[in-house]
């Protein structure tokens, strides 16, 4: 697992210092240059899809690190 969660934190996104809920959106656009109300944009309209907008949210929220490196879903596990 260490290489799974090694491997996340090499992609270079972290949770967005400007969040409105888990960061996510703030994240992906800090790395890829867009505009933070764009991402949300798409974002929202990933969730109008069925069930596919939803899954890669909680995926990604569970997957991407916080800014100080520490990934949820590895706390989760550390802790069982």
């Amino acid at each position: 697992m260490r290489s799974l969660f090694g491997s996340v934190r090499s992609l270079g996104f972290r949770r967005g210092p400007r969040r409105l809920l888990a960061g996510i959106a703030g994240g992906i656009a800090a790395r890829t240059g867009l505009n933070v109300w764009l991402v949300r944009l798409l974002l929202l309209i990933a969730f109008l899809l069925p069930f596919v907008g939803f899954a890669a949210y909680v995926v990604a929220w569970l997957l991407l690190p916080w800014q100080d490196d520490s990934i949820p879903l590895e706390r989760l596990l550390a802790r069982g």
